[in-house]
């Protein structure tokens, strides 16, 4: 192939629906392969599921709109298989590498999307997030990137991994551009905050007396005018556990409910750690997902009060900077627990998140998240965009 096959399931230019000019106009668009695009296979990160599924016949709405604006695309971008990974390694297609930190992963499951971003080849990276497959390539690679409030944005037209959590979201490397996509395809009614100062919060979670909001993250804090903390939130490792696991039940049913006939129909050929994980989801049983659905209407009613007198919260994105590649696989096990106890708030009460690339932690990418309540979408993006255009000035005011 005359692409990189890790980073590309099919590269070209692809025309637009119509003859489209908009707010996007000569942006490159990678498409994670997971959205249909009518006239071009679908894979989902496996040749078994291209083997054997059609050709779409109809395009995704999201990347419609998206054309429709003026963006081109440039490619639809690897997955990790069925998106259901969150390291970026496919065996069938290899890894693609993270342009920050060669030895470093990835991260998945929209890791061609942010590969591509990162190395400058394209401008708008679309994905999904379901458990952190946007949070967690954007942070490993240096980009901004949003998953959207669950159910805001359309899942028509796309291969699904768990419709309970999945969402639509996006990378670029600058705060501005994420802002100008979200303008594209979110609902121009959302709510905004007042003008003014906004009220904080900082969830502080510790994991084996390592604390996961650091002295980096106060530090960059300190520098941000018009983000005053009006509370701190502790969370245990237990709380991080609890919310891991109920999300993994509530998810692994409902991967297995989406793909569990074809699994056993087709008897696809994945790697062993996903495979792994389709087979526990396989086993899981009614009475764990009843007990798991009691157990996140419960730590649903605790992130709600989280907000209680505050605008937004902070976190950090993800346990630290991207894992090293041919990490001991007993580690990368714990380390998966740890990092989606970070990304299962989000999911667990349907919320927007928004990374922000403004750390570096031994050499690589680490950042901070912006979480936000259901439909602030295009408030978190705005901040972030702002965030970075002052983050800009005061560096061209250091060099002058």
């Amino acid at each position: 192939m005359s692409f990189d096959q890790r980073v590309y399931a099919w590269r070209g230019h692809f025309p637009a629906p119509t003859l489209a000019t908009g707010s996007l106009a000569g942006l490159r668009l990678g498409v994670k392969d997971l959205f249909h695009i009518a006239g071009l296979p679908t894979g989902a990160g496996n040749p078994d599921w291209l083997a054997s599924h059609p050709l779409p016949q109809q395009t995704s709405p999201i990347v419609f709109d998206l054309m429709q604006a003026g963006a081109e695309l440039a490619g639809k971008t690897q997955t990790d298989e069925l998106a259901y990974s969150l390291n970026g390694l496919n065996i069938h297609y290899g890894a693609p590498l993270n342009p920050q930190c060669p030895d470093r992963l990835p991260g998945g499951s929209s890791s061609g999307s942010a590969v591509a971003v990162a190395a400058g080849e394209i401008d708008i990276g679309l994905g999904t997030d379901t458990g952190g497959s946007i949070r967690v390539p954007a942070s490993y690679n240096g980009l901004f990137g949003i998953r959207t409030t669950h159910g805001l944005l359309s899942r028509e037209h796309m291969v699904p991994l768990a419709p309970l959590f999945d969402t639509v979201g996006w990378m670029t490397a600058d705060g501005t551009l994420l802002e100008a996509v979200g303008k594209v395809l979110l609902p121009e009614d959302l709510p905004q905050w007042s003008a003014g100062p906004l009220r904080v919060g900082v969830i502080e979670p510790e994991i084996q007396g390592l604390a996961l909001w650091t002295e980096d993250h106060e530090a960059w804090l300190t520098h941000q005018i018009g983000l005053n903390v009006f509370k701190r939130l502790s969370l245990s490792a237990d709380w991080l556990a609890r919310a891991s696991q109920c999300f993994r039940t509530l998810q692994g049913r409902a991967i297995w409910q989406t793909h569990g006939q074809w699994i056993s129909e087709r008897q696809p050929h994945f790697a062993p750690d996903i495979h792994a994980r389709f087979d526990w989801c396989s086993q899981l049983t009614p009475a764990q997902e009843r007990e798991a659905q009691i157990q996140r209407l419960a730590l649903q009613v605790e992130i709600q009060d989280w907000f209680e007198g505050i605008d937004l919260l902070l976190l950090s994105t993800t346990p630290g900077p991207a894992p090293l590649l041919g990490a001991d696989t007993a580690w990368m096990d714990h380390y998966r627990s740890q990092l989606m106890g970070l990304t299962a708030p989000a999911g667990l009460a349907g919320l927007p998140q928004v990374h922000l690339p403004v750390l570096s932690v031994a050499g690589a990418p680490a950042g901070v998240s912006l979480l936000g309540q259901a439909g602030f979408d295009r408030a978190l993006l705005e901040l972030a965009a702002h965030l970075d255009r002052a983050a800009s000035l005061r560096i061209a005011q250091v060099m002058l």
